[in-house]
């Protein structure tokens, strides 16, 4: 279904970007350390779902307007890739602390779970994300670009879930090391900016098939 080669460039992309310190992985360390173990789990599970709708929304959008309109598609393309170096060059010349909420306090596991989904559904950023980061893994010629966009959207939040499934289990311990080894979070956040750098040029190089 996927060319090899942009299989393997969209499996490192999307791990790059997984690991590296950002909103998510911080709301679940948050939620973790202050509710325990269960609760960074509910949140990990509300971001995933997030995800979810987004990938779905632009699968299921996206893939018509690629196929059906060509200034439709020359839009989307530039401002995608303007975005995506926006979100690079700003991610690079961040220096903000990781910083990390410890205050305990009850918490209900159903407020947990849907504070995660809508931290992330309500947010109009990761939507842009998804409409600029998923095209470019998607071989037009293959057809069927929806199932491709939906297909690879699972993939990426699947290996979302394993990720921060595991930050909130640990969330305790992996908090406390990312907030000592600040060199760590400015390594990931650098590799992170050249990224969606390198993502937001070759976007905007993407020829309409």
């Amino acid at each position: 279904m996927f060319e090899p080669g942009r299989f393997v460039l969209f499996v490192a992309a999307s791990w790059a970007l997984i690991v590296a310190p950002g909103p998510d992985m911080l709301y679940v360390i948050t939620r973790g350390m202050s509710h325990g173990r269960q609760a960074g789990v509910l949140s990990a599970l509300g971001v995933i779902v997030g995800i979810l709708v987004h990938t779905t929304a632009a699968a299921l959008g996206l893939s018509v307007i690629l196929q059906t309109s060509a200034l439709a598609f020359m839009v989307i393309k530039f401002a995608g890739a303007l975005y995506l170096l926006y979100l690079g060059i700003r991610a690079w010349f961040d220096k903000s602390a990781f910083q990390v909420q410890t205050v305990s306090s009850a918490a209900n596991p159903g407020a947990l779970f849907w504070q995660g989904v809508l931290s992330n559904v309500l947010n109009p950023k990761v939507a842009i994300f998804f409409l600029a980061f998923l095209p470019q893994f998607v071989d037009r010629d293959n057809g069927n670009t929806a199932a491709q966009m939906f297909a690879l959207g699972m993939i990426f939040a699947f290996f979302g879930l394993c990720f921060l499934v595991t930050i909130g289990i640990s969330a305790g311990a992996i908090g406390k090391w990312l907030t000592q080894r600040p060199h760590y979070t400015d390594l990931l956040r650098r590799l992170a900016s050249g990224i969606l750098v390198i993502l937001g040029i070759r976007l905007a190089l993407t020829e309409r098939a």
